[in-house]
């Protein structure tokens, strides 16, 4: 009997539960897969080629955009559409180049490092009640929240802003998966988008005479050699875009550290003897379970790559967490190893394109476990955890209970 081929399928509880056997299947019996009018790319060296190629666009997003609100009948999409025309995430040079000669001014890894004792403070506020109890549900009280309070802390956002923020930036991340979104949701991010756009631009304008060391403030006073700044519109889309790329990103890299380390009671006792392998914990898990598992790109001139062929104009799927548990990449990589010294994961991708706030990403989630670890017992599962299902490119915990276990 002939083996049943192997196709990559996202949609099963199987996949959501452990999707790293499928990639391993895909890997060996086919890299480059072409499947749901697209291809699926599962090695290291093919994900990391494709993101550094300036032959593979990143405009996906916008255009998948434009087509799910025609097929829906969809109308008055501009504010959407100008989100996405002025993102950093969407746009290709000269446009890239020049927001990003603007914005890499302000952020920097000393300007994330400088933010340490306010995120520090924050996260051992949040788990105050953990300290208490012993127990909690991790999502909802810490690691869902630290994020956002970061990103309001580092904007300088009003308070009356703070408990909104994370609902305004659910509601958006609908936009980084357009296939899903229906009429209703088109109309929801609308609305948010407006209100949010609003809110910062309020922010803004007070800005001007307030001037402060928070993230608009500098962006405000950022200029390039030739005089050139930001417009209103830009720094809200950038505001905007910090919540949406770094919030669920964020909370996912927490829980999936913490669903790690409770796995690895050993890595547990060896933080704690050793706290400056933290950051090197926080990178193994980035690469043995990427928050962000997927990313898409179009090619922009048929690229031959293996045995195969793209064509101009087909999408690509970049399965970021597949790279990062190639064998041909990392030794071992199922195996969880905080001290592991190979370099060149790709979870905040990579390039042109790479995330720009991973030092603030890394620095919350080191500060998250520094906070956590400095508890009086081991964090166990007090519970089951609960995959997220809202999204099929982000991977991390929705419901993770758990306890602090003293002897």
């Amino acid at each position: 009997m002939t083996a049943a081929p192997v196709r990559f399928n996202p949609f099963t509880d199987e996949f959501r539960t452990d999707p790293y056997p499928m990639y391993h299947a895909l890997r060996a019996a086919a890299p480059v897969h072409r499947t749901m009018g697209m291809w699926v790319l599962t090695r290291h060296a093919d994900v990391r080629a494709v993101l550094r190629d300036r032959g593979f666009g990143v405009d996906v997003i916008p255009r998948a955009l434009r087509r799910q609100a025609e097929r829906l009948g969809v109308g008055d999409t501009e504010r959407i559409d100008r989100l996405g025309r002025s993102s950093l995430v969407f746009t290709e040079n000269p446009d890239h180049a020049r927001l990003r000669a603007l914005v890499n001014r302000v952020f920097t890894a000393s300007a994330a490092a400088r933010l340490r004792p306010r995120v520090t403070a924050l996260a051992e506020r949040l788990a105050a009640d953990l300290r208490r109890t012993g127990e909690t549900e991790l999502v909802a009280s810490f690691a869902g929240r630290l994020p956002v309070l970061a990103l309001c802390d580092w904007l300088g956002l009003p308070e009356h802003l703070h408990p909104l923020v994370g609902g305004w930036t659910h509601d958006i991340r609908f936009l980084l998966e357009p296939g899903l979104m229906t009429a209703a949701d088109f109309a929801g991010v609308r609305a948010v988008v407006d209100t949010f756009t609003a809110e910062l631009r309020a922010v803004i304008d007070r800005r001007r005479t307030e001037h402060g060391d928070d993230l608009l403030s500098l962006l405000l006073a950022s200029r390039t050699g030739t005089g050139d700044r930001l417009t209103d519109d830009e720094l809200a889309t950038i505001g905007i875009m910090c919540f949406v790329a770094g919030v669920e990103t964020t909370k996912s890299l927490i829980g999936n550290a913490v669903l790690a380390l409770t796995a690895h009671p050993e890595c547990q006792d060896r933080l704690r003897a050793d706290p400056a392998l933290t950051g090197a914990a926080v990178a193994e898990v980035l690469r043995y379970d990427s928050p962000l598992q997927h990313t898409k790109r179009v090619a922009r001139r048929d690229t031959p790559l293996g045995d195969r062929v793209i064509r101009a104009g087909d999408e690509v799927l970049l399965c970021l967490g597949a790279a990062n548990r190639d064998p041909a990449a990392f030794p071992e990589p199922d195996t969880f190893d905080i001290a592991r010294r190979a370099p060149g994961h790709l979870a905040f991708g990579h390039g042109l394109h790479g995330c720009l706030g991973a030092p603030l990403a890394e620095l919350q989630a080191r500060i998250a476990l520094e906070c956590l670890l400095r508890l009086p017992g081991r964090l166990v599962r007090a519970g089951e955890p609960e995959w997220q299902d809202h999204s099929f490119i982000v991977r991390g915990p929705r419901r993770l209970p758990l306890a602090v276990e003293t002897a």
